[in-house]
């Protein structure tokens, strides 16, 4: 079960890696940055780094709590079940994955999926931000309460938080069920539906459009 992110988890307001002071970054720039990342503890255990994955110029990202045991093996966000239903989310909204970016708070597996740790986000949240930096989408959308209160730095419930539309960095912002928690509880997925439906309409979309 997921926490609420402890108010004490730093905001980190330093340079950003990979960023030059007044040029936008490109993601390369910024996964060259993080290298082989020894940053924090999680780098014992993980097999791969998970930086992200989909369209460089997207619009529309999509950012998950951390990696699991598939995506620590394949360094891929979101495959397995919980990808699965992601891929299909992200389908019925008039998307495809490659029209989309996908990523993590942090880019090493917790051990045992466990949530991340306050010294483990301040380590990685600088490459969230120069990813989110780099990409300049249109709007966000924070997959589970962790990836929500991370970036908003909000203990909000995500049952109180989803479906209403925040503001990261001057991006709009989404907050909404994780796929993985939709998995285990069906009856949710129609409010996840509603909430994906207002980022449709902000791109001009309808159910059963095509992207």
């Amino acid at each position: 079960m997921l926490v609420d992110v402890p108010r004490t988890t730093p905001r980190y307001n330093g340079a950003l890696p990979g960023v030059v002071e007044g040029e936008r970054p490109t993601l390369d720039q910024i996964r060259r940055e993080l290298g082989d990342c020894r940053r924090c503890k999680l780098c014992t255990g993980r097999k791969n780094i998970v930086f992200g994955s989909g369209n460089p110029r997207a619009e529309l990202v999509f950012v998950g709590e951390g990696p699991g045991e598939n995506e620590d093996i394949q360094g891929v966000p979101f495959v397995g079940p919980a990808g699965d239903l992601l891929t299909k989310m992200i389908a019925a909204m008039g998307f495809s994955r490659n029209d989309v970016y996908i990523c993590n708070v942090v880019k090493c597996r917790p051990p045992g999926n466990r949530n991340p740790e306050p010294d483990e986000i301040a380590a990685c949240e600088p490459f969230l931000r120069s990813q989110l930096l780099a990409l300049q989408p249109r709007a966000i959308v924070a997959l589970g309460k962790f990836a929500a209160q991370t970036l908003l730095r909000d203990t909000t419930p995500i049952t109180k938080m989803r479906g209403t539309w925040r503001e990261y960095e001057g991006i709009q912002l989404m907050p909404t069920f994780h796929p993985a928690y939709l998995l285990r509880n069906n009856a949710e997925k129609r409010k996840a539906w509603e909430d994906l439906q207002q980022v449709m309409k902000l791109f001009g979309k309808q159910p059963g459009s095509s992207a």
